[in-house]
């Protein structure tokens, strides 16, 4: 066989030079040195400058798929596709192509699953995640990603935005400090509980429930007697309990899907005799459109959120018949995660809209534009302070009975335009601390 300088020395020169750029062409290619929109190794920066030349726009979407949360997960999934269609598939005359990756309510994995969607499906912008250890995981991935706009799903987590946020993370639905906080004071003043127990799921949107809660039950003169961590995806309760002290008025139940369902149906099943609180996702659609004998025993429970079933004003009403139109095989009216996804998709899609698409220079445009954008949603105008946080309605809700039989939660009370910081200086706010297991407690 010929040496290479062989082969070259027989060919003229102009076809030694297109040999030469032949060679150097496939050199390149297998080194990834074109011009393809190959991912970044490792979790490495992406630093293209989207597609805005294209006719599409690629919108990722991460959402639960399994575990105790995947109900929930699919309520987002419906929130994403009803903010799609009021856009007509379409914005800034550019087709949107939707991307999915689901979760398990697990930070790892969350992560994982949003560097698919940006660094392999090449997702031009993303909505998600649902759960609190996800939101701050997706955060932290996105300070990774500059030239990449994020979009929150549902997380509720207050460190999302408020200490170590991403300059380009949006969160265009409130936390879940913001929801419960004007829980405490009503089942205080209202309901005349004084001491209570806490049951919550051992992670970052519990520690967010419990102490807006407790922020708000505690400064009324309330007392928590005792907490109870647990597990996500926990299945059997009967030592949690056979331990609720007997000296207490009620139990704030912070679960949510499976979780709590399985332990509602233990403590009825045990004579449980205090009463109940719920959290955020205690008692919503995905735990009171289940069948059954749970009915009679959460009628009356307080819970707050970011909905309310029969929310009078018109366009909550408008989002439920659309909701129900959309979706028949969905839950009996739509959950907060259908809501938060279809706000925050909503939002990206008017940012787009307003900027005609514009991806270039790392999507400046796009993210200038969501910073200060402000718009009418089905609970309330919105917008974002300084951490790109919403500031919006929270609602006081008590679980009551249709003619039908059917359960949902009616509204009690309204909390117009909570902040993240509860009305506080931010700097007072912020030396309380994070909230953990221990954070807040009860003097």
């Amino acid at each position: 066989m010929k040496s290479r300088a062989g082969i070259l020395a027989q060919v003229s020169r102009p076809r030694k030079l297109i040999f030469l750029l032949s060679m150097l062409i496939l050199i390149l290619s297998a080194c990834g040195g074109g011009g393809g929109t190959s991912p970044t190794g490792g979790g490495g920066l992406n630093t293209g400058g989207g597609t805005s030349g294209s006719n599409e726009i690629k919108l990722g979407a991460l959402y639960i798929g399994s575990g105790p949360l995947a109900s929930l997960g699919q309520d987002a999934l419906r929130g994403v596709q009803m903010a799609i269609d009021e856009f007509h598939g379409t914005v800034a005359g550019k087709k949107i192509v939707l991307s999915k990756e689901t979760s398990d309510a697990t930070p790892n994995v969350a992560r994982d699953a949003a560097r698919k969607l940006i660094e392999q499906d090449g997702v031009d912008l993303m909505v998600g995640p649902l759960s609190g250890d996800e939101g701050l995981a997706v955060r932290d991935y996105a300070k990774t990603q500059p030239n990449k706009v994020f979009l929150n799903g549902s997380s509720g987590a207050e460190d999302t935005t408020l200490r170590n946020g991403a300059p380009n993370f949006y969160r265009f639905n409130t936390d879940a400090v913001q929801w419960m906080y004007p829980l405490g004071p009503y089942v205080y003043n209202t309901q005349g509980y004084k001491r209570i127990a806490i049951l919550a799921e051992d992670y970052s949107f519990p520690y967010a429930q419990v102490g807006g809660f407790m922020t708000g039950f505690c400064g009324a003169g309330g007392h928590v007697v005792k907490k109870f961590w647990v597990p996500l995806g926990t299945t059997d309760y009967s030592s949690v309990v056979s331990q609720v002290p007997p000296n207490i008025d009620a139990i704030f139940v912070v679960l949510g899907g499976s979780d709590a369902l399985n332990f509602l149906r233990q403590y009825i099943q045990f004579g449980g005799k205090a009463k109940l609180i719920g959290g955020a996702i205690t008692v919503d659609q995905s735990v009171l459109s289940t069948k059954g004998a749970l009915a009679q025993y959460v009628l009356g429970v307080a819970s707050a959120s970011n909905v309310a079933d029969d929310n009078p004003d018109p366009a909550w009403q408008s989002f439920v018949s659309t909701y129900k139109a959309r979706f028949p095989d969905g839950l009996g009216s739509p959950s907060n995660t259908a809501l938060g996804y279809y706000v925050n998709t909503k939002a990206a899609l008017l940012a787009l809209q307003q900027t005609n698409g514009d991806l270039s220079n790392g999507e400046q445009k796009l993210k200038d534009t969501l910073a200060s954008l402000e718009f009418d949603t089905p609970t309330g105008h919105m917008k974002l302070d300084s951490h790109h946080q919403a500031i919006g309605n929270s609602y006081i809700t008590e679980v009551a009975k249709k003619p039908d039989g059917t359960l949902y939660n009616k509204l009690i009370q309204t909390a117009p335009n909570v902040t993240e910081t509860l009305g506080m200086a931010e700097d007072q706010y912020l030396k309380l601390g994070p909230y953990t297991r221990d954070v807040p407690s009860c003097p």
